[in-house]
């Protein structure tokens, strides 16, 4: 089956009551269902036997995922370090090779329907699906009732397939988002990107900061994280992309104890690089550890750390080859 060029992507939030949108091309398609966060090794083999299945049928493979994701709408009260924003979760789904994404609403009517009605009126009736891949855990429906075997019995009763792809183990650690988020929150780039199959990386606007990184000789592009990040504070070494081009450099995520222990700011600073960046946004991708965030004694030690940081970055980066998170257009 030849794949399509593009990229189709349906945001479908219509519920009972309100005519569903077309979702075009992708009815019929094979979907693999799931949050996807951040697109790791699990959530790929996910969407292999999803391609797989589409490719033995002859039909388009898609991704069926939500947003918010479920945990937020659920428990609001609680804080998710988000992998991925909506956007770069796209972007990275497709790089995989499917043919769209379907990306559904999740709110109190989702939230309500049954793992029965979720088969039945929206998998078969609204999508028309012509089978389905769906990890080992994946539970769905009104309090997570229906799980991969059920999914399965009601596609045989209905007429689609089901792939239930196995748990994933990488060097006895399971390929989970929450094992990447546990390997990020301890500074463990390198681990999580074994995890995901390529760095880890944000992306965002660059924004005005304090100018002190020029004033030091060290301009900085500035980002504002998501406040859920719970990338660990320090310094690493980055690559990053800007328009078409990539550049190595330096970063510092944290609170800038040196000055005003603020809010916590992205900072980096490309090698070989000249120009004005100022409302562009650029994807950073992590590479490696180089050293937590520290207060230094003076603004001279803060200078001769610098640039030891970035000699050791550079050596990172040259071993680390040509590392980068393989993103699709949409």
């Amino acid at each position: 089956m030849s794949k399509s060029p593009v990229f189709h992507i349906v945001q479908n939030g219509a519920q009972d009551g309100a005519p569903a949108p077309d979702i075009g091309p992708l009815h019929g398609a094979v979907v693999a269902v799931g949050n996807f966060d951040g697109v790791h090794r699990g959530h790929r083999a996910v969407i292999g036997a999803a391609l797989a299945r589409a490719k033995a049928l002859g039909r388009k493979a898609a991704a069926l995922t939500f947003s918010p994701h479920p945990r937020l709408f659920l428990r609001p009260q609680d804080t998710l370090f988000q992998l991925s924003s909506p956007r770069d979760r796209l972007r990275l789904l497709a790089a995989t090779g499917l043919d769209g994404a379907i990306v559904m609403n999740f709110d109190a009517a989702l939230a309500a329907t049954s793992a029965e009605d979720f088969i039945a009126r929206i998998l078969v009736g609204r999508f028309g699906i012509g089978g389905a891949a769906i990890g080992f855990d994946f539970h769905f429906g009104h309090k997570r009732t229906g799980s991969p075997a059920y999914l399965a019995e009601q596609g045989a009763r209905l007429g689609f397939a089901v792939d239930i792809v196995p748990p994933l183990e990488d060097e006895g650690r399971p390929v989970s988002s929450g094992a990447v988020r546990t390997a990020l929150t301890q500074g463990k780039v390198v681990e999580a990107a074994e995890l995901l199959g390529a760095p880890w990386f944000v992306s965002g606007e660059v924004i005005h900061g304090a100018k002190r990184g020029r004033e030091l000789g060290f301009p900085t592009a500035n980002l504002r994280l998501d406040p859920s990040c719970g990338l660990k504070h320090g310094i690493y070494a980055v690559r990053v992309e800007v328009g078409a081009r990539r550049y190595d450099g330096v970063a510092s995520f944290g609170c800038r104890p040196m000055f005003d222990d603020g809010a916590p700011l992205l900072e980096v600073f490309l090698f070989d690089f000249d120009g004005d960046l100022y409302g562009q946004v650029i994807e950073v991708a992590f590479i490696g550890w180089i050293r937590h965030e520290q207060k230094f004694e003076s603004i001279e030690a803060l200078k001769r750390y610098i640039l030891a940081d970035g000699v050791q970055a550079r050596d990172v980066l040259k071993r680390a080859g040509e590392a980068f998170p393989v993103l699709g257009q949409i």
